[in-house]
């Protein structure tokens, strides 16, 4: 595969996302992302697998642990990212811009930055309480609005590709 590099956040493609599939949530939320990622920047790793190896990443300071805690990335270049930054980029590769204008909005990030921790640790509560049913209405209809809008674009005579409409994709 290879490299696709984005000089304005500085991340390489592809970005390889350790998250927890035991957590509905976060399956839920890494199989939306990677049926969205038509280009194929993510990788979904799962961290929460008794079999997964963290040592590779020990000389990095990375514990499986810290995985588990927080939502941790690496970029094809291998630079790592943890927590919102992981969110912001992912929901950039796979076409959510809106979205991922929202994880990193310089006013939200504070709040985001409080709140993920948070979620992160309660992941399994909020997934029983139907918090993984919120995130696909989301996705559901960021995609809606992104293909309403390039429809728009084709009936004024600027098409966008139909790959780039699957699920909301948006043009980059």
């Amino acid at each position: 595969m290879l490299r696709d590099c984005v000089m304005r956040s500085a991340i390489c493609f592809p970005l390889t996302i350790y998250y927890d599939a035991s957590c509905p949530l976060c399956a839920n939320e890494m199989r939306a992302l990677k049926t969205a990622d038509t280009d194929g920047k993510l990788v979904l790793e799962d961290c929460s697998s008794p079999a997964f190896d963290d040592r590779p990443y020990a000389c990095h300071g990375i514990t499986r642990e810290a995985m588990m805690r927080l939502i941790h990335a690496r970029d094809a270049e291998g630079r790592w990212l943890r927590g919102v930054d992981v969110f912001e980029a992912a929901y950039d590769a796979a076409g959510f811009a809106a979205l991922a204008r929202l994880w990193g909005h310089h006013r939200l990030r504070p709040w985001w930055d409080k709140l993920y921790p948070w979620i992160a640790r309660n992941r399994y509560t909020l997934s029983r309480l139907g918090l993984p049913r919120i995130f696909r209405l989301l996705t559901r209809n960021a995609a809606r609005r992104s293909a309403s809008a390039a429809i728009q674009a084709c009936s004024a005579g600027t098409c966008i590709p139909d790959s780039k409409m699957d699920l909301g994709r948006s043009e980059k």
